[in-house]
């Protein structure tokens, strides 16, 4: 459709699939077509510059003219939950939209607060060509996190392994508040999640699909069956023993690898002091001087 009918307007356009919901990171399954669940792809167009309102008007007449189902699946008649996913879309609204920035050139802050969610979003799925360049040139951009930032962000979560786990977990059980020691597992847990990604330098997707990414990484299949028996089993004297020594042992695998990747000199699996050390790696004066859980 787009090479008989738009020959003149291809140089300047980028077709793709990714942004939001489960088929950009490629997680559907028949659960997922509940909602929200169609065939469909996106269309990035430039600015009006080069690509008139018009001629985007005439994309979207074409776009929506085409067959009402493929391979069996047909296209939904509702607006999707949150948005126009799928369809012609500006490129530099999109972006926008998505991580706050229309050329994917983002500051300090940006960096330090945007959720990693937005990040994964802006960068998963998969961009079936690029003629004018201009989304891959801002996903290339927002591929991974600055090395500062990475460390910024590892070193708050490394902070916040170590009071919920190696500390609070423990200590919640000794005042006998189950429910705290539970809650301080599921923050180390979180936590530990989200150094797992840093370290494989890979953004950490929407919760709900955290695990199934996890299995993706090297040993993620190891790692997802350790933390889902922190957050599912219980805390009974036996239970709570073998909790606090898988707490250790985890700590000491994350230890092994900030050392693998020369992330600290410091070694030990003491990882409040890990912690520091990692953020104080950082070049950045700036940067490091900030508080050390600036970034989580």
């Amino acid at each position: 459709m787009l090479e008989t009918q738009f020959p003149e307007l291809l140089p300047f356009l980028a077709v793709g699939l990714f942004g939001s919901g489960s088929e950009c990171f490629g997680y559907d399954d028949v659960t997922s077509q509940d909602h929200d669940f169609e065939p469909g792809f996106c269309i990035f167009l430039p600015g009006e510059d080069v690509v008139s309102r018009r001629d985007a008007f005439l994309l979207e007449r074409a776009y929506a003219k085409l067959p009402r189902s493929f391979m069996g699946y047909k296209r939904s008649v509702l607006s999707p939950v949150g948005g126009n996913r799928h369809g012609v879309l500006r490129t530099a609204e999109f972006f926008n939209r998505t991580v706050g920035s229309v050329d994917g050139t983002l500051d300090l802050m940006q960096w330090l607060s945007l959720p990693e969610q937005a990040l994964a979003e802006a960068t998963n799925g998969k961009l079936f060509f690029d003629r004018y360049g201009e989304v891959s040139d801002i996903r290339e951009k927002l591929r991974c996190f600055p090395e500062g930032i990475r460390r910024k962000r590892l070193a708050g979560h490394l902070l916040l392994m170590a009071q919920a786990g190696q500390y609070n977990y423990t200590r919640c059980l000794k005042h006998g508040e189950t429910a705290a020691a539970q809650l301080a597992a599921v923050e180390y847990v979180k936590s530990t999640l989200s150094v797992l990604f840093l370290l494989n330098r890979r953004y950490q997707p929407y919760y709900k699909w955290v695990f199934r990414a996890l299995r993706e990484l090297p040993e993620g299949e190891k790692y997802a069956k350790i933390l889902e028996e922190l957050l599912t089993t219980g805390n009974t004297e036996t239970e709570a023993k073998q909790k606090a020594e898988t707490i250790e042992n985890l700590s000491a695998s994350i230890s092994s690898m900030l050392n693998d990747q020369d992330l600290t000199a410091r070694r030990g699996d003491d990882l409040e002091r890990l912690a520091y050390s990692v953020n104080d790696g950082i070049q950045d004066g700036e940067l490091r001087n900030m508080h050390v859980l600036a970034a989580v």
